[in-house]
């Protein structure tokens, strides 16, 4: 398997993915204030919403790169 066909089955995934989620969420810690032995600190969730087309676009793109035939 050469590595144009390892990037659209890479792709045809991300883009499944990103169909069937829509999006990720991840956690970002900051740091307010260190007070002597005490810290605050804040923890955000963050939320990454990947576009409609963009899923698709990375979908199409992995089937056409498996599905190239070299010429």
């Amino acid at each position: 398997m050469n590595a144009v066909k390892m990037l659209g089955i890479v792709l045809i995934l991300a883009g499944a993915l990103s169909l069937i989620y829509g999006g990720f969420t991840y956690t970002r810690s900051t740091q307010e204030a260190k007070l002597g032995p005490i810290e605050l600190s804040i923890k955000d969730k963050e939320t990454v919403n990947i576009p409609i087309w963009a899923g698709v676009g990375a979908l199409a793109a992995g089937l056409v790169l498996v599905f190239i035939r070299k010429q």
